[in-house]
């Protein structure tokens, strides 16, 4: 009896090793889900949209592994990400903090704000103002914002909203180094990322996690949690369940 107890644990355990490398494995080389805290990527993304991120679009580093072990370096398998992709990233100042931005600069590119304007390698990114209104977040207000559709030189169209008051206008050339990238986020008044470069700045290739294909899950925090099973008729964002990304 002792015996054959002594066997149904051990053959447990097994089973749960065993799940436990397929899972690991699937989120390393596959998919890996990830939660939105902040508002700095909205109206694209929002606070509680749960998504699943490529691992496998731009290859592999050591980042894609859980704890980023240090069992190669560079990247095997890659492609290069596109103008206008969707990208998770560990952020360069400590290599451990995943972000989710917008890929506007390529190694090479140079990238300026003029006058509220996008200009990339000296020519404005195209826009349009939408005149419906956004309903926005940044901490604990909700600024007034401008919203426009704006198009990258190789087609890629997204909505960046901008504060009527306060926005950034102007700043310096940003020239993105070999092997590096430039993000933004879409709020674009709320957003740590590229332009700010003691705390972000421009990313490393080896530092790309993933691309961002879709939204799966999505419940509104402002409205109650997720275990509060009686508020679902307001918090649960139905109409975002497996929302394709672009």
């Amino acid at each position: 009896m002792k015996k054959k107890l002594i066997n149904t644990i051990v053959d447990n355990l097994k089973t749960l090793f065993y799940a436990l490398i397929i899972a690991v494995l699937i989120r390393s080389l596959f998919f890996q889900p990830f939660y939105i805290p902040s508002s700095s990527m909205e109206p694209t993304l929002l606070i509680g949209d749960r998504i699943f991120v490529s691992k496998y679009t731009y290859g592999y580093s050591k980042h894609s592994f859980p704890f980023s072990p240090q069992i190669f370096e560079g990247r095997i398998l890659s492609d290069e990400p596109e103008y206008g992709d969707l990208v998770v990233f560990k952020t360069p100042v400590d290599n451990r903090t995943d972000y989710i931005k917008r890929l506007i600069g390529l190694p090479g590119d140079t990238i300026q704000f003029i006058e509220g304007k996008i200009f990339l390698n000296d020519q404005e990114i195209q826009r349009k103002k939408v005149e419906n209104p956004f309903y926005i977040r940044c901490g604990s207000y909700t600024p007034e914002v401008n919203g426009f559709i704006e198009t990258l030189p190789n087609g890629t169209e997204y909505v960046a909203v901008y504060n009527r008051e306060g926005t950034m206008k102007n700043t310096d050339k940003y020239i993105v180094p070999e092997n590096h990238y430039f993000f933004l986020g879409d709020n674009r008044d709320c957003s740590k990322d590229s332009r700010f470069l003691s705390s972000v700045g421009y990313v490393s290739k080896e530092n790309l996690v993933g691309n961002a294909k879709m939204i799966f899950f999505s419940n509104d925090t402002m409205s109650g949690s997720i275990f509060k099973f009686w508020n679902w008729n307001e918090s649960l964002r139905l109409k975002r369940f497996f929302e394709i990304l672009k």
